[in-house]
């Protein structure tokens, strides 16, 4: 049964609200309410606004585009498998992010990593549109961006093979792993132009992403400049992943999750997800930044690993779901 769909965002909202207040008192470190009103100077102070308040905002930007991303790719693919990470878009940004690692330039400007992150990007969305954009079938969709993914990946193990030094390989390693640990105002302002500019073109094409549920003759007919809007979607794609995925490293399934969870309780419209998804993607990625933050270890799990033992088994299910509904 279906819900009103602005009931549902009111939901998420509240939902993100009370993540956040949890997300600033949470951690080894538990800060009350009452330190909330501390001075400059004190230490509470530092770790509440120098360190968890950018943590948190950047939790939900970077999980709000992820959510958004995937939901924009499902839609224009007609294909409930699509998702950043899984189609290889993640891993390209990735790529391009460790270049600048293992080629030394990333320490030359604070720009560097988030640009060639979101080159990366771009060509991983334009590779998986051209290889499998205009099809709805699940298997080419997959092997598309399995070969995208392959071709990553084996960029990525090159560079750590032929890294210099053992600290850049360390270094390479802890950042892939995808964390937001120890994230400050910097990271913040270098992410936030790109996420924003990215997730604001994504939202845009929530009419084309209607009209591609007839087809893309019926799209055309309808006035829709599919070539346009594929661009448009790349861009916007790359604009917002590419900027994530520089500051946190590669945090998966997040797009693949969030628009299935969202999907029975408001309907199946493509721009009808668009917004929700970005907010339940928020909401699932502050959550599970809290979850890490709490679990009993000698250091913290990165925040990459704990949604890849999440997004598997997802995963999994969703592929035996639609495998016993195709039977």
């Amino acid at each position: 049964m279906t819900l009103p769909r602005p009931l549902v965002m009111i939901g998420l909202l509240l939902l993100i609200v009370a993540l956040s207040v949890a997300s600033m008192s949470a951690g080894r470190v538990w800060i009350p309410w009452s330190d909330w009103a501390s001075q400059r100077g004190d230490p509470a102070w530092a770790i509440l606004f120098e360190l968890r308040l950018p943590r948190t905002v950047l939790a939900l930007m970077v999980g709000a585009v992820l959510g958004l991303t995937g939901a924009a790719l499902q839609g224009y693919t007609r294909n409930p498998l699509a998702d950043p990470a899984i189609l290889g878009v993640s891993t390209m940004a990735a790529l391009g992010a460790v270049l600048t690692f293992y080629l030394g330039a990333a320490a030359s400007a604070p720009w560097v990593l988030p640009v060639a992150a979101m080159i990366g990007a771009g060509v991983g969305v334009l590779l998986l549109l051209a290889l499998a954009g205009a099809t709805s079938s699940v298997v080419t969709f997959i092997l598309a961006g399995v070969v995208i993914q392959t071709m990553a990946g084996a960029g990525v193990a090159l560079a750590l093979n032929l890294a210099p030094n053992p600290w850049a390989v360390n270094e390479i390693v802890n950042w892939l792993m995808g964390s937001l640990a120890d994230r400050s105002v910097v990271e913040l302002r270098l992410a936030a132009p790109g996420m924003i500019l990215g997730g604001l073109l994504l939202l845009t094409q929530g009419r084309t992403l209607d009209a591609l549920t007839l087809g893309e003759a019926g799209a055309r007919s309808l006035g829709v400049r599919l070539d346009v809007g594929r661009m448009m979607l790349a861009l916007g794609a790359a604009l917002a992943v590419g900027s994530a995925v520089a500051v946190t490293g590669s945090i998966g399934f997040v797009g693949l999750i969030v628009p299935h969870l969202l999907r029975p309780l408001i309907g199946a419209r493509p721009s009808g997800l668009l917004l929700p998804s970005a907010l339940g993607g928020a909401a699932l990625t502050l959550a599970a930044d809290i979850l890490v933050r709490l679990t009993p270890a000698s250091t913290e799990i990165k925040l990459g690993v704990a949604m890849a033992a999440l997004g598997g088994p997802f995963f999994l299910a969703l592929l035996i779901s639609m495998r016993r509904k195709l039977a």
